[in-house]
């Protein structure tokens, strides 16, 4: 396949397998979200979060790089409110705000938060395992040309990010758990969402109605 179908591809496809690098990133986004609701500019968020190593990464490079990951996770939400919560909210609140955040910014995660995660929650089926994401990702090489092209080690590694985003949010007690646990999605999470219209997501976080 020659470059330009394959800048093409990527740029007609809604996924990415940019959360390779990228990850969960919890403390990095809440570290963030305190420094915007200081009210402190998108440069100076970043340019103290550098200057102060406040990630606690071994280069610069790194450091800049996901400061500007989390912010753009952060406007991912579209919603002050939510990001203040991630900011001064108990830890288990903040979560699921940057799990949503991260659907938002990322097709993938949506996708399989709301096809793979919500339908089981919606037929009360608490099994999981690999036959489950590995469904979800063989359903996605089949519709998308793009997400076809990935290498099986990308694949193998994208199912590894998405195993340990459940763990982080304890929707799995491990990464080899085959039990999804019940999960309560915070009253400010479930407002938000319904007022934005996104109430789709909601199934995500084993909300009906």
């Amino acid at each position: 396949m020659t470059i330009k179908n394959t800048a093409v591809l990527k740029g007609t496809s809604p996924y990415s397998a940019v959360i390779t690098r990228e990850q969960f990133l919890f403390y990095e986004t809440r570290t963030t979200a305190k420094l915007v609701t200081e009210g402190l500019s998108r440069e100076e968020v970043v340019n103290r979060i550098v200057a102060d190593n406040l990630f606690q990464y071994p280069t610069e490079k790194s450091v800049r790089r996901m400061a500007l990951t989390c912010l753009k996770r952060l406007d991912a939400l579209e919603d002050d409110s939510l990001v203040a919560t991630i900011a001064r909210r108990p830890q288990d609140t903040a979560k699921q705000i940057c799990l949503y955040a991260m659907m938002k910014q990322y097709r993938l995660i949506w996708d399989f938060m709301i096809t793979v995660i919500g339908e089981k929650y919606r037929l009360l089926d608490t099994s999981f395992g690999k036959i489950d994401i590995n469904g979800y990702f063989l359903r996605l090489q089949e519709q998308d040309d793009w997400v076809a092209t990935w290498s099986d080690s990308t694949i193998t590694k994208l199912k590894q990010v998405l195993l340990k985003l459940l763990v982080d949010n304890e929707y799995l007690d491990s990464t080899k758990s085959e039990k999804l646990n019940p999960v309560l999605i915070s009253p400010i999470l479930e407002a938000a969402i319904r007022e934005s219209g996104n109430a789709q997501a909601l199934t995500a976080f084993n909300c009906f109605g």
